[in-house]
């Protein structure tokens, strides 16, 4: 299921922080900061890359049924993919977090991400809620499938960050 892909608060960073507070100053609780973040970055451009790639498939024109233009002008995959966000924290919940913005959806797409990832999308016809449309995506797809590949490639740079931090630090 679509959410959020988080390493929060592990007994590690936990630790790391805490000493990072008492020894390092701001400057090394940028440079973690920093390399937390560039960490996560290939998981949230990988995420970006799999909604902006995204297949939907239609049932097809049924014969005697008409076109036309959408009715909006804006790209659905792109603006789906600008509300992949990352934070990172180096206080008292230390750690790197990737989620799906919903404030930076237009309202009518705030649960689109989720929709997708299911695989099917039932969506009225050019704004006519008296015909509908089921398009199909590959289920369990863009985020699942992303994150499951992702996040071990994600958790190891984050454990050789710690292991450089935590010698800094000794």
């Amino acid at each position: 299921m679509a959410g959020s892909v988080q390493i929060l608060g592990t007994g590690q960073l936990l630790n790391l922080s805490r000493r990072m507070r008492t020894a390092g100053g701001p400057r090394l609780r940028q440079n973690f900061s920093r390399r937390v973040r560039r960490a996560a970055e290939p998981l949230h451009r990988d995420l970006q890359r799999a909604l902006r790639t995204q297949s939907l498939a239609s049932e097809g024109r049924k014969a005697g049924k008409r076109g036309g233009p959408s009715p909006t002008t804006r790209p659905l995959r792109s603006t789906l993919a600008g509300a992949v966000r990352i934070s990172v924290r180096s206080g008292a919940a230390p750690g790197a977090r990737i989620w799906i913005d919903k404030g930076r959806l237009p309202p009518d797409l705030r649960n689109m991400p989720w929709v997708i990832d299911q695989g099917r999308v039932r969506h009225p016809v050019f704004g006519n809620r008296r015909r509908w449309a089921t398009q199909w995506a590959r289920p369990a797809g863009w985020w699942t499938k992303t994150v499951q590949t992702g996040t071990p490639r994600m958790r190891a740079e984050i454990e050789r960050v710690l292991g450089d931090v935590r010698r800094d630090l000794e």
